[in-house]
């Protein structure tokens, strides 16, 4: 099977005229089938044809190889962009009674996600300016009616990236009052997004000062490989995408990355796996051997609900 007879989640969704969240719903309950190329995830021509046809005519498919998984497989989607959420997938895996499935939301895309039943495991990093702290303000609200559970993962430093050398001596959000520089910018819902907006917040920045701040990419990586090709002189991101890029990375803060898990009778037995595997040794050393990231909270609930 050629990659050129399959489709990503995006394709699909411009194919079928719906949203993303909706794609993976329907790979969620199975009822379309996926495969893997690395981190992403692929839907198969004839797949896409075999759900078509059955939503059109009401007529079962003949069953591809994908879908014929155990019926007692779960299937679960991890919301989120770090590499740590892949081991964690890894893990699940292992326990074979989870397929894992892996969807590259922002950090507040992927919270709604899980709001709309569209995700189980949703990771954020979101800095609220108001009280200091990382993800509980966020979740409080919008889960305010739900029963949940906030874990922490890992903590690292974001910040800047900048040239080669920082030549415009770019150190804190206070120089964004007074240098001129291109700013290239994250989406709307992602935790680099509200970082930023927070500091222009609390610095009394209006957004309007800074040339580039309306330019936004979906990645870390893409702030960064934009910066280091001269389309922008400074980013915002995390630390260990400077070791893949050639830029310098200026820290900022101490980040807070965490997951939350809906507490639902469902989700009982998810929630204690992750339990387990965040605080297994062998999982802590894996990521410590990573490098970049701050294991000491690993596996403890910030916040939880009654």
């Amino acid at each position: 099977m050629s990659q050129d007879q399959s489709y990503t989640i995006e394709e699909v969704a411009q194919l079928l005229k719906v949203s993303k969240l909706t794609i993976y719903d329907l790979v969620k309950k199975g009822d379309l089938p996926v495969f893997r190329v690395g981190r992403q995830m692929r839907v198969d021509r004839a797949d896409l044809q075999a759900y078509i046809q059955k939503r059109k005519t009401g007529t079962t498919p003949a069953m591809s190889p994908v879908a014929t998984s155990p019926k007692n497989q779960s299937k679960i989607i991890i919301s989120g962009q770090d590499l740590v959420l892949d081991i964690v997938a890894k893990y699940l895996e292992k326990r074979q009674t989870m397929k894992v499935l892996r969807s590259h939301e922002g950090s507040f895309n992927g919270v709604m996600a899980m709001y709309h039943g569209d995700c189980n495991i949703a990771s954020l990093h979101m800095f609220d300016g108001d009280t200091g702290d990382y993800n509980t303000p966020y979740v409080k609200k919008i889960f305010v009616s739900h029963a949940f559970v906030l874990i922490n993962v890992v903590s690292r430093r974001a910040g800047f990236y900048v040239q080669k050398g920082n030549p415009l001596q770019i150190h804190t959000f206070e120089d964004f009052k007074t240098k001129s520089f291109t700013f290239i910018n994250r989406e709307k819902g992602s935790g680099a997004r509200s970082l930023l907006d927070e500091q222009l917040r609390i610095h009394e920045i209006a957004p309007s000062m800074i040339k580039g701040y309306t330019h936004e990419e979906m990645s870390h990586l893409d702030v960064a490989s934009a910066v280091a090709n001269g389309y922008a002189d400074v980013g915002i991101g995390i630390e260990k995408i400077a070791k893949l890029i050639p830029v310098d990375f200026i820290p900022a803060v101490r980040e807070r990355y965490d997951i939350v898990l809906l507490k639902t009778p469902e989700n009982q037995q998810l929630i204690e796996a992750v339990k387990e595997i965040l605080n297994a040794p062998d999982f802590q050393a894996e990521v410590a051997a990573l490098g970049d990231y701050d294991i000491s909270q690993m596996g403890q609930i910030m916040y939880e609900t009654l």
